[in-house]
């Protein structure tokens, strides 16, 4: 089993704390570990986590499958964009291949609106899956008591956000080999939603599902046809 990263001195009152969801990421991302090596041996890549939160999965990432890529983890949080960088300096330790923020950093951005198109090798994202009423506005103020709200609510079946990367999934990914990794809760309809991504010409497979308490959890895996 690969080590979990040490996440502390965050504030959970701001940022989204690890929870099932975050330590089904690891467990999918440990399970498809010989997969992604393979995929990228022969280059460097690019890889982004949309929504990075505490920067726990970023650092996963980094520490135990590729320490040699490099990552922009993004977040729309200000707040989750400086605990992300500091949670990978937290786990560095003795790996002199990372070089803070040569190899790693954040960024504060709506999913990946500011990274170049067909620039991501590599794309994990745990969206605001909770159904709700509508997807909260974006604060003005960085000290607001909201913005942990937007980690959370995913608007019309959870999946408004959602929806937004995955109608531009073509042109944020890499054209070769680019790969997504994106988690969904049941009330998502991750089958619908395998559907029609298929009918526009992905590869789509469930990598992972997981009963998470009340939720029940799957991360899909999708790639160019």
């Amino acid at each position: 089993m690969l080590p979990t990263p040490n996440v502390k001195n965050v504030d959970y009152e701001r940022v989204y704390e690890p929870a099932e969801d975050s330590f089904l990421l690891l467990d999918c991302l440990e399970e498809e570990c010989e997969f992604i090596q393979s995929r990228f041996k022969d280059i460097i890549p690019m890889v982004t986590e949309i929504g990075g939160g505490s920067g726990i999965v970023t650092t996963f990432l980094y520490k135990n499958i590729l320490p040699k890529a490099i990552f922009i983890a993004t977040d729309i949080n200000p707040h989750a964009c400086e605990a992300i960088v500091n949670t990978v300096k937290l786990n560095k330790g003795d790996n002199n291949t990372l070089k803070i923020p040569n190899l790693v950093d954040s960024c504060q951005m709506n999913l990946t609106s500011a990274i170049k198109s067909e620039t991501i090798d590599l794309l994990v994202f745990n969206p605001p899956y909770v159904p709700a009423t509508e997807v909260p506005d974006i604060p003005n103020d960085p000290e607001d008591d909201t913005w942990l709200d937007l980690a959370l609510l995913g608007g019309e079946d959870g999946m408004v956000t959602t929806w937004k990367l995955l109608d531009d999934l073509d042109t944020i990914l890499s054209p070769t080999k680019g790969v997504a990794y994106i988690l969904f809760c049941a009330r998502n309809n991750p089958d619908k939603v395998a559907e029609i991504m298929r009918s526009r010409g992905w590869n789509v497979e469930t990598v992972i599902l997981r009963k998470a308490g009340w939720e029940v959890l799957s991360i899909l895996k999708f790639t160019r046809v």
